[in-house]
């Protein structure tokens, strides 16, 4: 899609979402850039079967399936744009094979949920441990209940709606193990390792990840760029995409 010639630019979905949420981002990048667009494993139209509890027991299993997926490709130095825990999938994946990509735009990223001594993730334990029990005994009331309140801006009622319905499309099994993963996940000492050109965005009112994380995502990444957007909750690729294409482009410029 887009350019051929051009500058690959990867676009990565958060947890309960698929690559639908990029449409109102895409269409500003094809021009310059060869868009390559992907539904991780168990989420939109991906292949259910392909899911493997044991692989995708960890967020590395998701950064492997990019690895291969660039290598397939034969794409080099493309630019990475990941949303919420595929901001984390990104950072292991630059890891992994720091060739394949040559720039992070982590939009929402948080190394950890969870509360940790001095550091702030935004949940206690407790917190998530309840979260993830709601989620397991009921996960279309969790989703009809949780969706709004991940997405925020309460006075655009449709955009709540829209991820409640990404939620719901989601085999709840596969979205159970998933959320886990996602939910208990640590990759604060990942982030050192880090030496591409970042951009961290950070929403405002993102009561998933709150701005102590991104900037504890800016701190680690040595030299990155930290950007507050004007736009609040947690899903600025819906609810504010101009603001996210205008910064990623400065940022690549």
């Amino acid at each position: 899609m887009g350019n051929p010639s051009g500058r690959p630019i990867v676009f990565a979905h958060g947890f309960g979402c698929n690559q639908e949420v990029w449409r109102h981002v895409v269409p500003q990048f094809t021009d310059d850039y060869r868009v390559v667009l992907f539904d991780l494993v168990g989420a939109g139209a991906s292949d259910l079967q392909a899911y493997d509890y044991a692989k995708y027991d960890s967020l590395d299993g998701y950064a492997e399936d990019l690895i291969e997926m660039l290598e397939e490709l034969d794409l080099t130095d493309a630019v990475f744009v990941g949303h919420s825990v595929s901001a984390m999938i990104g950072v292991l994946a630059a890891k992994l094979d720091p060739a394949r990509l040559g720039a992070l735009v982590l939009v929402g990223p948080t190394a950890r949920y969870i509360n940790d001594g001095d550091y702030v993730g935004g949940f206690e334990e407790g917190d998530i441990l309840a979260l993830l029990d709601d989620l397991d005994s009921n996960y279309l009331g969790w989703s009809a209940a949780m969706a709004p309140v991940i997405m925020g801006n309460p006075d655009r009622p449709e955009l709540g709606e829209e991820l409640t319905g990404n939620f719901c499309s989601t085999d709840p099994k596969i979205a159970r193990h998933f959320a886990r993963v996602t939910f208990l996940s640590d990759n604060r000492r990942d982030l050192s390792a880090v030496s591409l050109p970042t951009l961290v965005l950070q929403c405002s009112e993102d009561l998933i990840a709150p701005e102590a994380a991104g900037q504890f995502v800016h701190e680690q990444i040595k030299g990155s760029v930290f950007v507050k957007l004007k736009a609040t909750g947690h899903i600025p690729n819906l609810s504010s995409p101009e603001e996210l294409v205008r910064e990623t482009k400065t940022f690549l410029a």
